[in-house]
């Protein structure tokens, strides 16, 4: 549809050669299916002189991040963290294959390090160097939780970091022990804790926020034992049915504790909030447990990666040529609008036809073009080529949308028939457009409207400014950080200042801010193109009102030094690229993006869904399979991993290839 891909690949380069993003887009260290794809991309087009870069230019470590953490007194304050490099790169060869015990040991081994930090002995081994010989017996274990029971806060700090190293211990080799043995240490361990740092949490800010997540760590082992998560052949999805909040409270975990700067920095991250209502934060519990164990203890290299360019640069770009010199046929401005079946009673259901609007036709009948150079980069436009496009003059004077599912832009109809211009078809549009095209599909199969009844999609906001001063001048006295956990409207926060060498600036901005969280899912689908053009405007109104009242109100907390005498965001900082407009008009010179079109909605895992997401290895048609972060991959979540892995088992379901065992982190068939 239009002249790029929708979602995280509606990325492009606008005015001065500015990236603008659906929004803010991070790689995280454990996406190891996705690195070594872009990896083998990258390496591709260095065989063959295709691109400018090699993968080592597209990707920055991103090793210091923090979530804004709330106070007991009402302060904002942010909770800095500085992440350890770990050994290797993603993609690398012999990726960390982790199941439930080993992700259990290692949360206890985080444990251990916090709790060595409270004590404060000195020492800065991490934890897990300290835990060496073989797991106690039954009949030893047994004694440890009888002294811990007797003595509790008198054996102090010290004697619980010994039992939380035979707890991990423990975890990791779980059968001869018996629940009940390991819920009885997890319980002397908690009461043990409470009382050595009863008062300490309320005086000490650093000691309140570990304790924090040693109560969370706490809560998710005494949970994963009481499920028996090790156990089940589910793994995680054994909880999906739960609410992280919910379980976690199930478990132990205190409002304090599951309020906390990490995990609203787990919802925001996950735009996890059901119908996009900030009061409503939703998300399936063995899922976000599975994200987060892979994220803190699976990442290779740096925590997060920053990419070098747009999404667009690094990531699309590459793989369209990559692609095309391999002599793939691109059809843009092709927008689908059915997938048609065979006959119900024809003993092999199959997609028979592929029917798409034609919104555009290039001139000469040639293949559409549709990359541009910035700073010597192959890269994609923020907006689509009129000229290459046969009444191109008129289609850009009429504002035409090609990227929306809802505008009615047709030259003219086109249907692909299997047998003669197709053998498989891999259904690969976001989840919010699948109603949009399989409307056959829906009315026929109650799997397929399960998932779309249950399995949510969500609009998502963001903006950009250019600004012409650094983050020292606005009052941020730290180093570029990715912050999250912050308030709505706009919880998220990136500085990408490291991103203006790669624009076209005459006089380049000191300073790159993205900021970006859930928007309201309050408005019905319109009826026709026109009332859809007023759903887009309004939600981009919508979107420029929210970002200006941030701007003059909570902005404050990030950058101090921000706003005036009055309390009003010093708009002279941004840079207009010499429109000249005056005051908040001056935001309108700045980028946003509203997205709330079929194909822009982000994925969600909210509790109960995950049993109605659809496998890419479903054989229901003989020749469909689905591709998309909402399909039943494995990881479940909207993000780039989830992505990949569901493209690498529509790959095997269509070849066989790659073998599910390289599919790193897919754990079950």
């Amino acid at each position: 549809m239009g002249f790029r891909l929708g979602g995280k690949g509606a990325s492009g380069r606008g005015t001065h050669g500015r990236i603008e993003e659906h929004g803010l887009h991070l790689w995280m260290g454990y996406y190891e299916n996705a690195f070594r794809l872009l990896r083998d991309c990258y390496a591709e087009l260095a065989e063959h002189g295709g691109h400018p870069w090699c993968f080592e230019d597209a990707f920055t470590p991103a090793d210091f991040n923090a979530a804004m953490d709330l106070s007991p007194t009402g302060v904002w304050r942010p909770w800095k963290v500085e992440f350890p490099r770990m050994p290797g790169l993603p993609g690398d060869p012999e990726p960390p294959r982790l199941g439930v015990a080993d992700y259990l040991g290692r949360a206890a081994r985080l444990l251990g390090t916090l709790l060595s930090t409270l004590e404060g002995d000195g020492s800065t081994r991490p934890f897990a160097e300290v835990l060496r010989g073989p797991p106690p017996s039954p009949d030893e274990l047994t004694r440890l939780v009888a002294r811990l029971s007797r003595y509790g806060a008198v054996v102090g700090l010290g004697a619980a970091i010994e039992a939380v190293h035979w707890l991990a211990l423990v975890l990791e080799n779980m059968a001869p022990y018996p629940q009940s043995l390991v819920l009885r240490l997890l319980e002397a361990l908690s009461e043990l804790l409470q009382k050595a740092l009863a008062g300490v949490t309320e005086r000490d800010t650093a000691t309140r926020r570990l304790w924090e997540v040693a109560e969370l760590i706490l809560a998710t082992l005494r949970g994963a034992v009481r499920f028996r998560l090790a156990f089940d052949p589910r793994g995680f999805d054994a909880i999906d049915e739960y609410d992280c909040r919910e379980w976690l409270r199930l478990n132990g975990a205190s409002e304090r504790a599951i309020n906390s700067a990490f995990i609203r920095a787990l919802y925001d991250l996950a735009f996890a909030y059901e119908d996009g209502d900030p009061a409503r934060p939703a998300i399936a519990a063995g899922t976000a447990l599975r994200g987060a164990f892979r994220a803190f203890f699976a990442y290779r290299g740096s925590f997060f990666f920053r990419m070098n360019a747009g999404m667009g640069d690094v990531v699309f770009a590459p793989l369209y040529l990559a692609l095309a010199r391999r002599g793939v046929r691109f059809e843009f401005f092709h927008k689908l609008t059915n997938v048609g079946l065979s006959p119900a009673d024809s003993g092999s259901p199959h997609v028979a036809a592929l029917t798409f609007d034609v919104q555009a036709k290039v001139r000469g009948r040639g293949e559409y073009q549709p990359l541009v150079e910035i700073e010597g980069l192959p890269c994609w436009p923020a907006r689509p080529d009129f000229a290459q496009l046969e009444g191109g003059v008129e289609l850009a004077a009429r504002g035409v949308d090609f990227e929306s599912q809802w505008d009615d832009q047709r030259v003219e109809a086109r249907t692909l028939r299997v047998g003669r211009d197709f053998d498989f078809t891999v259904l690969g549009v976001g989840l919010g457009a699948v109603p949009y095209v399989c409307g056959e599909l829906l009315a026929r199969d109650a799997h397929f409207r399960s998932m779309v009844e249950r399995v949510k999609s969500v609009p998502t906001q963001a903006f950009q400014l250019w600004l012409d001063r650094d983050a020292a001048a606005l009052g941020w006295q730290e180093r570029a950080v990715n912050l999250s956990g912050f308030v709505e409207p706009f919880d998220t926060w990136a500085d990408m200042t490291h991103l203006v060498p790669r624009e076209s600036w005459p006089h380049p901005p000191k300073a790159l801010a993205y900021f970006c969280s859930v928007l309201a899912d309050d408005v019905p689908p319109p009826e026709s193109a026109a009332a859809a053009r007023e759903v887009v405007a309004r939600a981009a109104l919508r979107v420029r009102e929210g970002a200006v009242a941030f701007l003059n109100g909570e902005v404050r907390e990030l950058w101090p030094a921000a706003q005036d005498a009055t309390g009003e965001f010093r708009w002279e900082a941004l840079c207009d690229g010499g429109v000249s407009s005056r005051g908040a008009r001056r935001f309108d010179t700045q980028y946003l993006s509203a997205n709330v079109r079929p194909s822009d909605r982000y994925s969600q895992a909210l509790p109960g869904s995950t049993r109605y997401r659809i496998s890419p290895l479903d054989r229901s048609y003989d020749n469909l399979t689905l591709a998309g972060d909402f399909t039943n991959s494995s990881l479940n979540m909207g993000c780039v991993e989830g992505a990949v892995m569901s493209g690498l088992l529509a790959a095997h379901a269509l070849s066989g290839l790659p073998k599910l065992a390289s599919i790193v982190g897919y754990d079950h068939p």
